[in-house]
């Protein structure tokens, strides 16, 4: 991507709704069921790669211990609900990156990073020392590699907030964001709706 992107004021409501699979319900609720899906996923022979945005699913994750091998990236910015947020999952990664990244928007320079730790054999973390990383699930799942003989699952999971003032309203929960054609189609949509600045 050659130029920093940004939400227009107007389009901001389009961008919180679920991308893909939401699993409604409270953290108790929601983690047992990711993990049947994966569960599911494994016994019929797919390898799976996690990649998650947000922290407070990086520590549901990282702290369980079915779930903690299948993560290869995670993207976290400190924070929940705009408070400071410390999981305690810093020894899990082999490389973290510091990358600042303004609300509302996606810098240029995340592409290649993010694209550089993904072919990464390591355990990764990109920390947003300054600003948000919610937006940087549009260049995640957009770089995320597609195979042809389909026997990987490339998942991607973030936090849901319920959405109250949406028709019809949107639980909380986890999403699931079962990366494939039919997804980075949607994704390249929404990046068309930004602004280039």
């Amino acid at each position: 991507m050659q130029f920093n992107l940004k939400i227009p004021v107007d389009k901001r409501h389009k961008f919180a709704k679920p991308l893909d699979k939401l699993i409604a319900g409270s953290r108790q609720e929601t983690i047992p069921e990711v993990e049947r899906i994966i569960k599911d996923y494994e016994l019929n022979n797919y390898k799976i790669n996690v990649y998650i945005v947000g922290d407070v699913v990086t520590n549901d994750f990282l702290s369980n211990l079915y779930l903690r091998p299948f993560v290869k990236l995670c993207i976290v910015d400190e924070k929940t609900k705009r408070k400071k947020f410390e999981s305690g999952t810093k020894e899990f990664f082999e490389e973290t990156v510091d990358f600042i990244n303004p609300e509302g928007t996606l810098q240029k320079e995340s592409w290649k990073i993010l694209e550089k730790l993904i072919i990464s054999n390591k355990k990764s973390q990109l920390k947003i020392v300054q600003g948000e990383e919610d937006l940087l699930l549009l260049p995640l799942v957009l770089l995320i590699p597609l195979e042809e003989k389909k026997t990987t699952k490339q998942l991607v999971f973030y936090g849901q907030p319920p959405i109250t003032d949406a028709i019809p309203p949107i639980p909380q929960g986890i999403v699931i964001v079962d990366v494939r054609k039919k997804i980075k189609k949607v994704v390249r949509k929404y990046i068309s709706l930004m602004e280039k600045y």
